[in-house]
C-alpha cells in the first residue's frame, strides 16, 4: 500500500468520527464530543504524516503530531498551540478521577464541546487540503 493510501485511510476515519461527534453534540454527549474531537485531530494529523511518507506514526498527542506536521507545513504554525489544547480532553473527558467530586458527563458543557469540535474541523480541513491538493 502506498503511503498516500494509508494517509487517506486515516483521514477517512477522522472524517467518520467527526460526523458522529456532530450527532453526539446534538444528543448532549458533550464529554464524548470533546474526546472524539481530540481523536479526530489525532487521526487527521496522522493521515497527513502517512501521506508525507512516514511508515509508522505513533503516539496520541495532537501537540506532538501537529508540531511534527508543522516542520513540513509551516503555514499551520499559528494553529498548533490552539489545536494542542485538544489534548486536554484525551483523559479528562473519559475518567471520573479526572474530575474531583463529579464525572466528565456532568461537567462538560455544550460550549466546550463546540469549541473542541471547531478545532477538530479545522484540522480535518487542513488534512483534506493537504492530501487532495494534487487532485
Amino acid at each position: 500500500m502506498r503511503s498516500g493510501d494509508e494517509g487517506a485511510r486515516w483521514l477517512a476515519q477522522a472524517q467518520e468520527d467527526l460526523k458522529w461527534a456532530k450527532v453526539l453534540l446534538e444528543q448532549g454527549g458533550y464529554h464524548l464530543v470533546a474526546f472524539l474531537a481530540q481523536q479526530v485531530a489525532e487521526k487527521a494529523l496522522k493521515g497527513v504524516l502517512y501521506h508525507c511518507g512516514e511508515e509508522a506514526v505513533l503516539g496520541h498527542s495532537v501537540d506532538r503530531l501537529a508540531s511534527e506536521v508543522q516542520t513540513r507545513f509551516p503555514e499551520i504554525a499559528p494553529h498548533v498551540s490552539r489545536w494542542a489544547t485538544l489534548d486536554l480532553h484525551y483523559v479528562a473527558s473519559r475518567y471520573p478521577n479526572s474530575v474531583p467530586g463529579s464525572i466528565p458527563a456532568r461537567v462538560y458543557s455544550r460550549d466546550t464541546a463546540e469549541a473542541a469540535l471547531r478545532m477538530a474541523e479545522e484540522v480535518v480541513r487542513f488534512a483534506e487540503k493537504t492530501l487532495y491538493r494534487d487532485r
